[in-house]
């Protein structure tokens, strides 16, 4: 048996993928070798996040993603990077990430994104207010969709 040689270099490469794109993991195969990187995922049980979907209605300040194309062309839109569901607490029970008129920093988590039983959480790319919520709690998101507008 052949021994197994690690490119670490192309392990960080991947590693720095996964942070730019805040994708859960990435996993590459090449005949009979695989390589898989993960970081770390929230744990939220699906079926309870959507208990909770039910009973937390979306703030009255919250618009839906009605607003579609003028919300994705708008220059603060964050929008989805992967397709999955949005959630807009860490877990059941707990209040939202963030609400319509908070102030955010960059790098802070404003909702996650359940894509494969991972939980991806999408931040602010930049400081600002948040001054529209484009998603209800525990609905499906498209790639490239506005998740919400922060000026």
């Amino acid at each position: 048996m052949a021994k197994f040689e690690m490119d670490t270099e192309f392990v960080r490469k991947l590693a720095q993928i996964l942070h730019e794109t805040q994708l859960g993991e990435i996993e590459l195969a090449d005949g009979a070798r695989r390589i898989r990187v993960a970081r770390p995922a929230i744990t939220v049980a699906p079926a309870a996040a959507m208990v909770a979907a039910a009973a937390h209605p979306p703030a009255a300040a919250a618009t839906p993603a009605s607003a579609g194309n003028d919300a994705a062309k708008h220059p603060g839109a964050v929008t989805s990077p992967i397709v999955g569901t949005a959630y807009l607490a860490p877990e059941p029970g707990k209040p939202n990430f963030v609400a319509v008129g908070d102030k955010v920093t960059a790098g802070q988590t404003l909702l996650i994104i359940e894509a494969m039983k991972t939980f991806n959480p999408i931040k602010a790319p930049k400081a600002g207010t948040v001054m529209r919520i484009l998603v209800e709690n525990a609905q499906p998101v498209e790639y490239g969709e506005p998740l919400m507008i922060v000026e």
